[in-house]
């Protein structure tokens, strides 16, 4: 069974682009110094981002880093070669960003994820948590040859492939049906429950992907998420999961789960909210000011009603 696994899943990834071979393996040793401090720092807030002391202010649900840029063999946050890997990510900016319209740096690219994927507040630059992220995802692109990238801000080696399958994923969500948020449930309870739990509150050290704590607090990203989004949350499941076996599920199969989970009750995201107040955060470097998600708006981006796919039970 193990080895139809790992057949099918070169075959897959081959049809994806996606050569793990391509990807370089991180850095074996630390920086001397004042420089490793700041790496090791960095790789302890990816690890602990809503519980580290310089973060948890900042982060509004029960997600880390890591939660989405995954572990690889050396059990660093990003270093796995599927979609999210963070290694390569800093030769490419500064880089140009269509979402905020403004060309970002590697910081700006970091806090705004806070707003985001965190579901909290975007931090202050050149705090010693911005400069220790920054850090870290520098050391792992560590002798890489720089390539700014025009298009969009992420790694060299997530950049193509993650535009490709976006596009594609785009155009099989369009055409979703009921039947597909019920196979999307179907493939949720058998390969992902395990994991994130039936209700999808995560269990373990296995993240949260919908829903609320007892206390009301939400657990997972907000709809201004790139998981949020119907395409691009098919994309990254597709190359990274289940956990281990990433490139074993369908197209079909992926659209369809990620079609159920980003159907499910999660914050809305309005960028106002996510903003420190100006006296205290400094320059945005943004030309897009205001923002505003829901999960219907995110359905109906795709020209989806949200209350059809789920069988006409309304949520926001």
């Amino acid at each position: 069974m193990n080895r139809i696994l790992s057949i099918t899943a070169a075959i897959t990834a081959m049809s994806l682009g996606l050569q793990a071979a391509d990807i370089p393996a991180a850095p074996k040793s630390y920086p001397e110094g004042e420089v490793g401090r700041m790496v090791k720092l960095g790789e302890a807030i990816m690890n602990e981002t809503n519980t580290h002391p310089l973060t948890k202010g900042l982060v509004g649900n029960k997600l880390q880093c890591k939660s989405c840029h995954l572990k690889g063999t050396d059990g660093k946050p990003g270093t796995a070669h599927g979609i999210g890997t963070f290694i390569g990510t800093a030769t490419t900016f500064p880089a140009y960003s269509k979402r905020e319209k403004t060309v970002q740096t590697l910081q700006d690219r970091i806090n705004n994820c806070f707003m985001r994927s965190m579901n909290g507040k975007r931090p202050v630059i050149d705090t010693e948590a911005s400069i220790a992220m920054a850090t870290y995802i520098t050391w792992l692109s560590q002798g890489l040859p720089m390539k700014m990238d025009t298009k969009r801000p992420c790694s060299p080696y997530n950049s193509e492939r993650w535009a490709k399958n976006a596009k594609k994923f785009a155009q099989i969500q369009k055409k979703a049906t009921h039947a597909n948020y019920l196979n999307g449930k179907k493939i949720f309870e058998t390969k992902c429950a395990s994991c994130h739990g039936k209700n999808g509150a995560g269990m373990g050290t296995f993240p949260p992907l919908w829903g609320k704590d007892a206390q009301g607090k939400w657990l997972a990203y907000n709809t201004g998420a790139g998981m949020s989004k119907l395409n691009k949350g098919a994309a990254w499941v597709q190359s990274n999961m289940p956990l281990g076996q990433g490139g074993t599920l369908s197209d079909q199969e992926a659209a369809d789960v990620m079609l159920y989970v980003d159907a499910q009750p999660r914050a809305d995201f309005d960028l106002a909210k996510g903003l420190l107040p100006k006296c205290e955060m400094g320059y945005y470097n943004s030309k897009v000011l205001k923002e505003h998600h829901s999960v219907r708006s995110n359905f109906k981006q795709f020209g989806l009603d949200i209350d059809a796919i789920r069988g006409d039970k309304k949520i926001p």
